[in-house]
């Protein structure tokens, strides 16, 4: 059983023993940020104090007095603060978990606290009209770094992409996409005003086999437009899926929209069924939502008095085959443009039958690229704007992908170019990096001097320096680490901590010297470079990172 596992299972056990009994999920586990505080931190007294009606420091020291952990597993538990329980592990306990590193190597970590469940997560999915621009690009970072947490924490994970590829926003697509054919030919051609302006329709249009575009356009509008926007979004979801390649980002599938209206027509069926749950009324002749009985500001409009159906009956649709999927819950990453969206399609996939909370929809925020202390002047609408490939070849990959995960996916982010850009230990990714390739160099620098990694590794007892220490504390709490990123879908936790993780290792090579006359204690401390290397190289791993062995 992991180490935070343990301390749970003994906390509320004295808990209950002080007559404060308290549901063993409710027992929230952290690590401090100060390491002085201890290596493992619960609020455990805070959180029951009110309803046992104590206070919180004296039912903090009941809980202590009735705690019973192993000493060579905990050596050290105090109250601090307002009555936080902080737990300081033992030098045993951290010298089998080093050994039990290098042992597991990339398995480290790794928990069965998904229990095989079956989660989906839905990211990205930018419509099909145009390149994947920089809020785009973050969302790709956090849910493709989500995926890898959520299968590390044993959840059954999968990556998945909505196109939209039905509506409105496809004919203007194909209209802008014609506009653009026909200035290519030399003709006039006003361009739609609610059009897609952006110099990639001109790249587009360029690419269309002339006699197959004047073909086209000898089409009665009706189907000229359509022909235009088919081709247009063909390329777009190409390029698309070339970018998020490039970009690292792996799906299992990409769900198209216009799958929902093929076959029996899977939109329809869900609006039959909301109709038979008696959540549908008709007015204007458009059909309505009743989303104010379950907690909305309105009611929707579900199909329009035309007889097309609207964006929100196709996303409830498209749940629905979700849930037929056998899905025990997804995740959705949205724009910050949508959270009004949110109330209303999870009160409609609980009319139409889903569980409460099989739904979460997670807002990655807005970006900003600064450069020089200056933001950078954005505008789609006027078709000026960053795209995911212009920022991956400006910065690189790894360099992006770091620096998107390293604040809250709920705060705005200012994207530092300028930062990035460096090569230096100022750069937070090539700070960690570094760390993984220094530690690749010093093993080929101690196997060229006869040192290599012990079959006994008892040696590890010996490492009691306090950098030693320090560098193994960050070590034992990664395996907490991966399932707090998994509970709070937040993966700036593991940027955090590499970067801790790589500070406490570069000031541990400085201090103790790996290779030395003392063989025993030369291979302990290789072991322990080794510990932090498979660890380093895991958390960049599950942030989508590269971890190079040379810099």
């Amino acid at each position: 059983m992991e180490s935070s596992e343990l301390v749970r299972d003994a906390l509320a056990a004295a808990a209950a023993a002080a007559g404060v009994p308290v549901a063993r999920d409710d027992v929230m586990i952290e690590r401090p940020d100060d390491p002085a505080h201890g290596d493992l931190s619960c609020n455990i007294a805070l959180v029951a104090a009110k309803a046992a009606k104590r206070n919180p420091r004296e039912l903090a020291t009941a809980i202590i007095e009735r705690l019973s952990l192993d000493p060579a597993f905990v050596e050290r538990v105090e109250t601090a603060g307002p009555g936080f329980i902080n737990l300081t592990f033992a030098h045993a306990h951290l010298v089998r978990e080093v050994r039990e590193i290098v042992r597991l190597g990339s398995s480290y970590g790794s928990s069965g606290a998904g229990a095989g469940r079956k989660l989906q997560v839905e990211f990205v999915s930018a419509n099909p009209t145009g390149p994947l621009v920089i809020v785009s690009a973050r969302a790709a970072a956090v849910g493709a770094a989500l995926v890898n947490i959520f299968r590390k924490a044993g959840y059954d994970a999968e990556a998945e992409y909505y196109v939209n590829d039905a509506g409105s926003q496809v004919a203007k697509l194909g209209a802008s996409t014609l506009a653009r054919f026909r200035q290519r030919l030399g003709e006039e051609a006003a361009f739609p005003e609610d059009g897609y302006p952006g110099e990639y329709l001109i790249e587009i249009a360029g690419e269309i086999a002339e006699p197959e575009g004047r073909a086209w356009l000898a089409l009665p509008p009706a189907e000229a437009v359509p022909a235009f926007g088919r081709f247009a979004l063909e390329r777009i979801i190409g390029r698309i899926k070339t970018d998020l390649e490039r970009f690292g980002v792996k799906f299992d599938r990409f769900f198209h929209e216009s799958e929902l209206y093929a076959g029996g027509g899977e939109i329809w069926k869900t609006l039959e069924e909301l109709e038979a749950a008696g959540t549908v009324y008709e007015e204007e002749g458009a059909r309505w939502f009743r989303s104010t009985d379950l907690g909305d500001e309105k009611d929707r409009v579900l199909v329009r008095s035309d007889g097309s159906p609207t964006y929100f009956l196709a996303d409830a649709a498209y749940h629905r085959n979700k849930r037929a999927r056998g899905f025990d819950q997804v995740v959705d990453l949205w724009g910050p443009d949508h959270h009004g969206h949110i109330k209303r399609l999870v009160s409609a996939t609980r009319v139409l039958g889903a569980p409460a909370g099989w739904l979460e929809v997670i807002i990655v925020q807005w970006v900003r690229l600064v450069e020089d202390g200056a933001v950078v002047s954005m505008s789609k609408r006027g078709g000026e704007f960053v795209t995911l490939g212009d920022l991956v070849d400006d910065v690189g990959v790894d360099a992006a992908k770091f620096f998107f995960l390293m604040r809250k996916t709920s705060a705005h982010l200012d994207f530092n170019l300028t930062l990035a850009r460096k090569e230096s230990d100022e750069n937070p990714v090539y700070y960690v990096q570094y760390a993984h390739a220094r530690i690749s160099s010093v093993t080929a620098f101690a196997r060229g001097e006869g040192v290599a990694f012990p079959e006994d590794t008892s040696c590890v007892e010996r490492l009691r320096e306090t950098e030693e220490r320090d560098l193994m504390r960050r070590l034992v709490v990664f395996p907490e680490l991966v399932r707090v990123a998994a509970r709070t879908r937040d993966p700036h936790i593991l940027t955090t901590y590499a970067q801790q993780l790589a500070a406490a290792f570069h000031k541990f090579y400085h201090v103790c010297r790996i290779v030395s006359n003392d063989r025993s204690l030369s291979e302990a401390r290789l072991l322990l470079a080794e510990a932090t290397r498979v660890v380093l190289a895991e958390s960049l791993r599950l942030l989508g990172v590269s971890a190079p062995e040379k810099m």
